[in-house]
């Protein structure tokens, strides 16, 4: 009896182990399904612009798919190394930047606007605080009808931030939040003036190149960029090509291009403190208060917002002809990233449904 036990007990064990190790790609095989088909429902033209996605637990990919075209004249299509532009994501990289020269000594964040730049009107009021958070009250100058005056020059910082700064502050600093790409815009012409350095510099060698960013760039239209992926806009009669403005205008609140595995990279730097400490970075990631103490889902650079009762770090861009949406889950280390190269095709809602879903599984 003794023998027939054991023979039994070992046959179950054996078939535990192979049944076990033949659950976990059928699992994978699901979730791969699941995704696929979240996709396909919005991103569901083969022979139009699409997307580029890629889902990463632990630092390293688990999910990576290629939707639509990278250029349609050509009838290209996209891959994991086509370049987009990110758009607003851009304001994490503005937002650290600022907290690296923090670390380095060079500002605070609780400096006043004035200590750099003089005659900004409220600049004594208006913190750095207060613009990475977007609680500084500053007209968006996205919401100026005279932009398109000066949507395809090329326009120095300076002469950006003097393009708004004149304009009536909408509330006193720290009395709302109300989502600002004026803020990003001074953010940068800051950090010139403190580093010394173009913003574009101060990016590739502060971020880029040490967290192996070999794919991304500040914008142009002019440089070649290899593996761009061009930008489309959907109208009655079909795609049309992007809009032209000069890059120069959104600047550091959406002016980044790059790849999604890039965008990885630059995920795991800001996990592994490869950029800045632990400590500092914690400022980027935590929910601040207004004057009246009631606290707003923002951080510096990120919307911070809770999932399946996990708390996320989120942000999402839309530039002409692009759009672009990342969501990452500290407790589980899932990272999800969307580029689409077609503002017709938004990955905002996909890719939040996507991070649920690999969550959940």
């Amino acid at each position: 009896m003794k023998g027939i036990h054991y023979k039994l007990t070992h046959l179950y064990v054996t078939f535990f182990i192979i049944f076990s190790n033949l659950a976990y790609p059928v699992a994978a095989q699901d979730l791969e399904s699941k995704i696929d088909s979240l996709l396909l429902h919005v991103f569901n033209d083969k022979n139009g612009p699409g997307g580029e996605f890629l889902v990463a637990k632990g630092g390293k990919p688990i999910y990576q798919k290629s939707l639509g075209k990278a250029n349609l004249e050509l009838d290209i299509n996209l891959t994991s190394e086509n370049v987009f532009q990110i758009g607003s994501m851009t304001k994490q990289f503005t937002a650290i930047s600022i907290l690296i020269l923090e670390e380095k000594g060079k500002l605070n964040v609780n400096d006043p606007v004035s200590k750099y730049v003089s005659d900004y009107p409220m600049g004594s009021k208006i913190t750095l605080h207060h613009l990475l958070t977007h609680t500084s009250g500053i007209k968006s100058f996205t919401k100026m009808k005279s932009l398109w005056d000066i949507a395809k020059k090329e326009m120095t910082p300076k002469m950006m931030v003097d393009f708004f700064k004149n304009e009536p502050v909408e509330f006193l600093p720290g009395e709302k939040f109300a989502y600002n790409n004026s803020g990003y815009v001074l953010l940068g012409y800051i950090i010139e003036i403190v580093s010394g350095e173009s913003y574009e510099d101060f990016i590739q060698k502060n971020i880029f190149d040490i967290a192996g960013m070999t794919t991304s760039y500040y914008s142009s239209d002019r440089k070649i960029i290899p593996k761009r992926a061009y930008g489309y806009h959907k109208k009655k009669n079909g795609y049309v090509n992007k809009t032209q403005i000069s890059y120069s205008i959104p600047f550091s609140s959406g002016s980044i291009m790059s790849t999604v595995n890039d965008m990885l990279k630059w995920q795991n730097a800001l996990n592994k403190n490869l950029l800045i400490n632990s400590k500092t970075s914690e400022k980027a990631f935590t929910k601040y208060k207004l004057n009246n103490d009631e606290e707003f889902n923002y951080g510096y650079g990120w919307h911070l917002k809770e999932m399946h009762n996990n708390q996320t770090r989120q942000h999402g861009g839309s530039i002409f002809g692009y759009k672009s949406m990342g969501v990452y889950i500290p407790s589980k280390d899932i990272y999800v990233i969307g580029l689409s190269n077609c503002d017709c095709n938004s990955p905002t809602q996909v890719i939040k449904d996507i991070a649920l879903l690999t969550l959940k599984n």
